[in-house]
């Protein structure tokens, strides 16, 4: 048995997954910790890393690896996504993780990113037909399924934390901002030229802000279970109803709604409006939650590799 240990750094969090793979390839969970680093905070248009973003993502990650060192015949795969990808400053970053941490972090490409989470959602969802959303901080991984099989992906440079910053969807959300904002992210989907071939498909969603979407939404309807979003639906009207509850508030307002985390509740609405878009260009009717993504998608290769 050997404990494999996934360090993923997003954009807005950095997550830890432990999971103990036997000798005949099966795999569980033993631990998953996150932290709300948000390492993409005030990159701005020149894409620099900031020094108190890093700090504080390198103080997560000597956390983690305080709990790790007690689990024993340990690998450890750390993984960094968009924020760090785009980095002017990554290499300066990336020294001090090893330096200070003790891990060498694979920088993913977003075709990579995009199909470790292909592989991790088919793995975990029966479905043959859709069209998978990724929302991370800082990009957006879209992968069309078809017969099981990934026909194209991508992954387009904005997110959650970067839409919210850029056009200052913090707070009170104005109208010619929320316009601009709905402007860019339809110009980005168009110019993807096989993203209309995903008409009326369901969308499976990933990400933190999409994970948000369904806990609020859950808690609105009494579920005793808040956390438990694997396979969990929506109606498009259900998605487009709770985002102009958000767009109504205030942030000190949006922070009391019931299942969004009060961290996330500044970039909830750059998070939701990349979907909110999405549904209206391809017609779909329907949503489902994975919490199956790369982490997962890692997961599956590297015990294939094993066998």
């Amino acid at each position: 048995m050997e404990n494999l240990v996934i360090v993923d750094l997003g954009s807005n969090s950095v997550r830890m997954a432990i999971n103990e793979v036997h000798d005949d390839g099966s795999f569980h969970e033993v631990r998953r910790i996150k932290e709300d680093s948000r390492i993409s905070e005030g990159m701005g248009a020149n894409s620099i890393l900031q020094p108190v973003a890093m700090d504080r993502t390198i103080a997560a990650l000597k956390r983690f690896k305080h709990i790790y060192e007690g689990y024993p015949n340990r690998t450890v795969r750390g993984i960094a996504t968009a924020a760090v990808r785009v980095a002017q400053n990554q290499a300066e970053f990336l020294k001090r993780v090893q330096d200070e941490v003790g891990i060498d972090l694979d920088v993913l490409s977003g075709s990579d990113e995009a199909y470790y989470d292909y592989l991790g959602v088919m793995n975990s969802l029966e479905i043959k037909d859709c069209l998978i959303l990724d929302t991370g901080g800082a990009s957006c991984e879209l992968i069309h399924v078809q017969n099981g099989k990934p026909r194209n992906l991508i992954s387009v440079p904005f997110g959650a934390v970067s839409l919210s910053e850029r056009f200052h969807l913090n707070n009170v959300v104005r109208a010619d901002r929320l316009f601009a904002a709905q402007i860019f992210v339809n110009k980005q989907f168009r110019d993807i030229w096989w993203i209309m071939d995903a008409m009326q498909l369901p969308i499976i969603l990933l990400g933190g802000a999409n994970r948000s979407l369904a806990h609020m939404n859950r808690q609105h309807q009494g579920m005793s279970r808040v956390d438990n979003i694997h396979g969990y639906r929506l109606k498009t009207e259900v998605v487009n109803k709770t985002f102009r509850a958000l767009l109504s508030r205030n942030l000190a307002n949006r922070k009391k709604m019931p299942g969004l985390e009060t961290q996330r509740a500044d970039i909830i609405i750059g998070g939701i409006l990349p979907l909110v878009m999405l549904l209206q260009m391809l017609d779909a009717d329907r949503v489902i939650f994975s919490e199956s993504g790369v982490r997962e998608g890692i997961i599956s290769e590297y015990v294939q590799n094993r066998k």
